[in-house]
């Protein structure tokens, strides 16, 4: 069985940065060999893609964005901690949502419905 669990959520004003964690466990689980991925849902909104970053032997442009955060969002993993981060910077209210960590074998995607696991997520709310 497959546990992640996000941290770092908050509130922050506008302008603001966040840090988010989500460590992941498991008996049998392989975290370098799978890709991670942040997603968000707002209130009565689906949850969308925010940022993904391939497994550790992925040759090609390891990480993804949506387009909204691109420049602002970092995602970056510590395979010696099973942790992926999801820095954001310059934070906008339209950014308020619960934040889900996500993994699957090998190859990042942006869909939702490609990932196997997920955590119970994290609230962010920015004020403006």
């Amino acid at each position: 069985q497959v546990q992640l669990g996000e941290s770092g959520g908050g509130l922050a004003q506008a302008g603001g940065s966040l840090r988010l964690s989500c460590a992941a466990s498991g008996p049998t689980f392989t975290f370098s060999s799978h890709a991670m991925a942040w997603f968000r849902q707002a209130p009565g909104k689906e949850r969308e893609f925010v940022a993904a970053i391939g497994y550790s032997g992925y040759t090609g442009a390891n990480t993804a964005y949506t387009d909204s955060v691109k420049g602002r969002f970092g995602i970056s993993r510590d395979n010696a901690k099973n942790t992926v981060y999801l820095q954001m910077n310059s934070l906008k209210p339209e950014d308020t949502a619960v934040y889900y960590c996500a993994a699957r074998p090998v190859a990042r995607s942006t869909r939702v419905y490609d990932y196997n696991y997920w955590g119970q997520g994290t609230q962010v709310t920015v004020s403006s």
